[in-house]
């Protein structure tokens, strides 16, 4: 390794900040009116109306570009694989929406339309997402629960209560399809608001640990499909435990041609998708194990008569071809609009985090904004075919891109091959046990939970990203995915919150030999200016932690510049009082020549008020002196002492300030002045001084020279200014007695407030008169 460093030797004058806007003008900066603004954005030239055009279908862009030698063999490989993993995610992911089957095949069929044209995402496969499905299904159970559909039926001679199975699927297939229309407006209206940053709050770790927590829902939800139990079907705040509690209750009602079919079709699946993840240098496109499981199954479900002889549960009727579009119905937004955002959000969010992921593999961006616009009129269009909400799963993306596919060619061919099977091939797949298709969901939950593994890394990495991960995740099994969601994003917003409210404000020194300046406490070398103290504040100022900041400065310093003012206020009173009784000499030129005790502190007596009457009728002559407050002062009075002369600000990390903190800052130059300690602000940045200007920081005490362009520029500014003074003690403090006073002193309590600071210079400025 090269132990030689370049270094640097700079030579300038010590900059304030006037000194350096006088010798760097700025630039003046001209805004535009409102009709100029409006004039730029709404003219259209063919230019411009073309690269409009092509924001909005951005497959205008990339496919005349396609380079259909290179990348088209490549797309129709990845296509037809990622086709077939969709046909039988859409049939298990069906499940989690509680709606028919066949109604997951249109789920991946319709949204792969729209977003080929509307999409910028080279590399996201378009569909059901067990999380979003779950979520949907949460919502379609709690609008058409069974108990709606109930009926008596007395086939047998006795009246008995049966669900009216048709109705209540087409019941859910209208709540799914609505529900879906309902959040691809919302979609869409985000989009065309540009509103796409709103994901920016949905944080990874509260990502994270909302995924798992569906995860988890997911798992329960399909193990008593698994097990194929009755349960009856919770919603709301602890519905996952009681759905625990149901399947556990209802156990020894298991199905063991369920059990055992799932069972070998979940350890099937796990063993060779773990092979095709391990040797997928060597396995160029993966093993297809949930088609081929399938296939399997469904000729055994059907040459055993599974259905017939152990009463297994089969999907059943699976409609061939397509059905009429339908009509949302509008009467149901009101009550699901709450669900159709978080929804919305989620799926947005997914599909967005996963595009990236890939967006940066293969060198190209995405547009945030027109993803929203896409998928809002997926939803909406798809919505009317009688689909429940698309996104993407990070499953059939992974096989899209390992697969070779370059573009969304590979989607639409992956579209073709849903198309195949809901025309020509739905009938053949009605032996089909469902607990085949439970079994492929959880096998795809492999990657969700395994983010669990993530907290460890989170807790050494950033405590509250650790602790937002594990709250949500809790949240979203105990309250629900909606609610859970909500409350993780609102705990999430808090611990910003708090992070600001309490920053760490510390003590800087310098690095001797350099113009550098870190915290004393960090580094074992830096070495602080003499009777200088510098202070960092890491944030911005607020209302909200003002009072942090006094505390940090207080800590930092080592004593309240309020008490020691009080302190001050009360031993000239005392001197006032001893010269006036004549207990105390002064010679003069106005120093003390008593003997006075060690300054450590200053409790005034009971017998500190004098009568003012006699006050009044005291006659001595003016005698000027001067007080040296950390020297030994006459006995019974003393103060503590101040071991600073100057106090310097670090703004170098300061983004904002708001009014309140401004006036702060101007009472706490003033508390500290008052003590004669200078205070200084050094690297503020030039939109937080105009902040200052805005809000009347300047008046006829505070001068913008106190403001510097670095730390070192006010520390030798400071020392250089001590050295012209020498010879001059800037801890003594001139005091005109009066010896004759004819009204009272008045001495108030002194609080640290903008309207009671201007009454103590006034008092201090009498008892020095």
């Amino acid at each position: 390794m090269d132990t030689h460093s370049p270094g640097y030797l700079v030579a300038r004058t010590v900059y304030s900040d006037p000194a350096f806007q006088e010798e760097n003008e700025k630039k003046e900066i001209v805004k535009k009116t409102i009709q100029e603004k409006l004039q730029k954005n709404c003219s259209c030239t063919s230019r411009r109306a073309l690269l409009i055009v092509k924001s909005f279908f951005p497959v205008l862009d990339w496919l005349p570009k396609y380079r259909w030698k290179e990348w088209f063999v490549n797309d129709l490989i990845s296509g037809v694989s990622t086709g077939l993993v969709a046909t039988l995610q859409g049939l298990a992911f069906a499940l989690l929406a509680a709606v028919p089957v066949g109604y997951g095949l249109y789920s991946s069929f319709f949204p792969i339309l729209t977003y080929f044209f509307l999409g910028t995402s080279k590399h996201i496969s378009v569909g059901p997402f067990p999380v979003v499905s779950l979520m949907v299904g949460s919502v379609v159970l709690s609008m058409a629960p069974d108990e709606k559909f109930t009926m008596l039926s007395n086939g047998t001679g006795l009246n008995k209560t049966v669900i009216d199975t048709v109705a209540r699927d087409a019941a859910r297939v209208m709540v799914s399809g609505t529900l879906s229309c309902l959040i691809g407006i919302i979609q869409l209206l985000l989009g065309i608001f540009q509103i796409g940053f709103i994901v920016r709050y949905l944080a990874d770790p509260l990502v994270g640990g909302f995924t798992t927590a569906a995860a988890f829902q997911v798992f329960v939800s399909q193990v008593k499909t698994l097990l194929n139990v009755p349960t009856k079907n919770y919603n709301g705040v602890l519905s996952i435990i009681y759905t625990i509690i149901d399947i556990f209750a209802n156990i020894g009602k298991t199905n063991i041609a369920d059990l055992i079919a799932g069972l070998l079709t979940l350890l099937v699946c796990i063993v060779v998708k773990e092979l095709n993840d391990r040797y997928k240098h060597i396995i160029k496109v993966p093993i297809p194990i949930e088609v081929l499981v399938t296939i399997v199954a469904t000729g055994i479900s059907y040459g055993a008569n599974l259905e017939q002889k152990y009463n297994a549960g089969i999907v059943k009727k699976i409609p061939n071809g397509f059905i009429p579009p339908m009509t949302p119905d509008v009467s149901l937004f009101q009550e699901m609009i709450g669900s159709a955002f978080s929804i919305g959000i989620v799926a947005y969010a997914v599909a967005v985090s996963v595009g990236k992921v890939y967006a940066t593999k293969h060198n190209y961006a995405i547009n945030g904004n027109q993803e929203f616009i896409a998928f809002g009129i997926s939803n909406l269009f798809s919505g009317a075919f009688s689909c429940f909400c698309a996104t993407t799963a990070l499953s059939r993306t992974a096989v899209q891109e390992s697969t070779g596919g370059k573009t969304q060619i590979a989607g639409i061919i992956s579209a073709f091959i849903v198309l195949i099977a809901i025309v020509a091939l739905g009938r053949l797949l009605e032996p089909l046990q469902k607990s085949v298709l439970a079994a492929i969901v959880i096998a795809n939950l492999k990657g969700m939970f395994w983010q669990v593994f993530d907290v460890p890394r989170l807790w050494r990495q950033n405590k509250w990203d650790s602790v937002i991960w594990v709250f949500t995740c809790i949240a979203s099994i105990i309250l629900g995915l909606d609610l859970g969601l909500l409350a993780g994003l609102v705990f999430g917003l808090l611990t910003l919150v708090l992070r600001v409210q309490f920053p760490s404000c510390g003590a800087l020194g310098n690095v001797p030999g350099t113009e550098l300046y870190k915290e004393v406490k960090t580094y074992k070398t830096v070495v602080e200016p003499e009777g200088i103290k510098i202070v960092r504040f890491t944030s911005g100022i607020f209302y909200g932690n003002i009072d942090g900041l006094k505390s940090g400065i207080k800590k930092v310093v080592g004593f309240d510049a309020v008490r020691i003012f009080n302190k001050r206020t009360k031993a000239l009173r005392k001197i006032n009082k001893l010269i006036k009784k004549g207990q105390l000499r002064a010679t003069k030129n106005g120093i003390i020549s008593d003997v006075g005790t060690d300054n450590e502190g200053f409790e005034p007596d009971d017998d500190d008020i004098e009568d003012p009457e006699k006050e009044q009728n005291t006659e001595v002559k003016e005698v000027e002196i001067q007080v040296d407050w950390n020297s030994e002062l006459p006995i019974t009075v003393s103060v503590p002492k101040v071991s600073i002369h100057s106090l310097i600000f670090d703004f170098g990390q300061i983004s904002f300030l708001d009014v309140v903190a401004v006036r702060s800052l101007k009472v706490i130059y003033k508390e500290f002045k008052r003590i004669d300690v200078d205070v200084y602000i050094a690297a503020c940045d030039d939109h937080v001084y105009k902040k200052f200007e805005d809000c009347l920081f300047f008046d006829d005490q505070i001068k913008p020279d106190i403001f510097f362009m670095t730390i070192h520029d006010a520390v030798l500014y400071i020392e250089d200014k001590r050295k012209y003074n020498e010879g001059h003690d800037p801890f003594m403090e001139k005091i005109s007695l009066m010896q004759e006073s004819k009204e009272p002193l008045e001495y108030t309590n002194i609080e640290p407030t903008n309207d009671e600071l201007d009454a103590q210079e006034e008092a201090l400025r009498r008892l020095a008169s």
